[in-house]
């Protein structure tokens, strides 16, 4: 699989993750994930419009340079047609499975997702786009996940529910963000299934011991 821009730069924190996403060095599904956590959770919101105008401030205090050919670029951008909006302050946060930005990459709801079975108690639907893996998945309560680690960089948006491993719990509108330093077997919470969207730009690879990969695969 082709490496990304998600791994040009180390990404260790959802703020280190924003910036990228301001900066737009994020690849397309990682920057939906990103602007789907933002519509679940505004809590960032105040942190991604602070970043975007210092960007702004930057770009007003570089040196002006003359365009070549300036008046038929100009014509050009005029004559366009306006870009699809991507604001992701102003929108109320949603709290259904699905938010808006997701939804517009399926274009189905989760009653919709063609799950496929992967192991016991966990299903999925997975593509690629842009080089990275894309997938969504359905944990059932109190499954755990195989112990594995990284050789790439997983982001998982939870949608619904809750999974807990060794860093901590994460529920609806969390960003659990691994590389080859994590080390994790992610637990969904016993009261209801986990639904999560994952964009990843490398494999998995799995750790513990026999026994307890012989378990976690037959759940």
């Amino acid at each position: 699989m082709a490496k990304t821009d998600m791994v040009h730069e180390q990404i260790e924190t959802i703020d280190a993750l924003i910036a990228h996403y301001v900066a737009g060095s994020l690849p397309g599904p990682a920057r939906v994930l990103v602007r789907s956590h933002l519509q679940m959770k505004p809590d960032n919101r105040s942190l991604v419009s602070s970043l975007e105008l210092l960007a702004g401030e930057a770009l007003e205090s570089t040196s002006q340079a003359a365009i070549a050919d300036r008046d038929r670029r100009l014509a050009a951008i005029f004559s366009s047609a306006p870009p699809a909006s991507e604001s992701h302050v102003s929108k109320p946060p949603v709290r259904a499975p699905f938010p808006p930005a997701l939804r517009d990459l399926l274009g189905f709801e989760v009653e919709d997702v063609p799950w496929r079975r992967r192991l016991p108690g966990l299903r999925e639907y997975s593509f690629e786009m842009e080089g990275c893996e894309v997938s969504l998945m359905w944990i059932r309560p109190g499954r755990a996940l195989p112990a594995h680690t990284h050789k790439g960089m997983e982001l998982i948006l939870i949608l619904d529910g809750a999974f807990n491993d060794e860093r901590g719990h994460f529920g609806p509108g969390d960003i659990s963000i691994a590389d080859e330093t994590v080390e994790h077997r992610p637990v969904a919470e016993k009261d209801r299934p986990c639904i999560a969207f994952a964009v990843s730009d490398g494999p998995v690879k799995l750790t513990g011991s026999l026994r307890q990969m012989i378990g976690d695969l037959i759940g």
